[in-house]
């Protein structure tokens, strides 16, 4: 089972880019965070016409996310038990045996904002959650935009980050303790080239000069990162005209 996150910067604006990344890869299941759309926009019928189901939570003009699949969703769940928020940052879905969580993590802008502590308590109540899921799902992954740079190797230049959000040494403990609930970094499990990142800023040429940030991940439960094959960045729709500012993440699970 092919399984791709991918943060599109609005669906609006990138849908042919999405339908075309699809007929190319044909992930089987693809989730796309920062769709921009309220759900009565939501291109339904693009997707059925490509061969896949779609559920969504969005609102507009920010935030929102999708889980396109080859297969219908069930048991959807659209937040996060303990939070009450109106953003639309959460969307899991089973497929079968298969839990899938797709995230859009709040970005945090700075640890002097209140959006940064926001995005900690926002994470805090996220690793509770999956801490009373644990014994719930034994194939579950979790993916998107987590706007957390796991550590040096994921920043083109981790000394000018050095204490700036995404890279702060509380987002990443935050991490830390999710993976610490069995899950794995599936990209981390296999060899990877030196600065492989997923987000490069529009300003100052940075795609051009991998100026980037790795911070779309897929996180895979104990059982099923035994089966990933392959974790890889396809960078291919970055070099599109009007690109999303980051670019779709893969991972390959065989006995799915």
């Amino acid at each position: 089972m092919k399984i791709a996150t991918w943060n599109v910067n609005s669906l609006r604006v990138r849908l042919d880019h999405v339908l075309a990344w699809i007929e190319s890869a044909e992930p089987d299941i693809l989730a796309l965070q920062e769709t921009k759309l309220t759900d009565e926009n939501f291109p339904v019928e693009a997707f059925e016409t490509a061969g896949y189901h779609a559920v969504f939570s969005g609102q507009p003009t920010y935030n929102g996310v999708a889980l396109i699949s080859r297969q219908p969703a069930e048991e959807v769940v659209m937040d996060i038990d303990t939070l009450d928020d109106p953003q639309r940052r959460v969307l899991a879905a089973s497929y079968g045996e298969l839990r899938v969580m797709n995230l859009y993590v709040p970005n945090g802008q700075s640890v002097e904002s209140d959006k940064y502590q926001y995005k900690l308590e926002w994470l805090a109540a996220l690793q509770a959650q999956l801490a009373n899921e644990a014994d719930r799902y034994e194939h579950h992954v979790i993916l998107g935009d987590f706007n957390i740079a796991p550590d040096d190797r994921d920043v083109h230049d981790p000394a000018a980050w050095e204490g700036d959000v995404p890279c702060t040494a509380a987002e990443r403990e935050a991490f830390s303790r999710i993976l610490a609930l069995g899950f794995s970094d599936a990209f981390r499990q296999f060899e990877q080239p030196e600065k492989a990142f997923s987000w490069w800023d529009y300003r100052a040429a940075a795609f051009r000069r991998n100026m980037g940030l790795r911070i779309d991940l897929i996180l895979a439960s104990e059982g099923l990162s035994r089966d990933c094959t392959e974790c890889r960045i396809d960078v291919e729709p970055r070099r599109w005209e009007r690109p999303s500012d980051h670019t779709p993440v893969i991972a390959d699970f065989s006995g799915l």
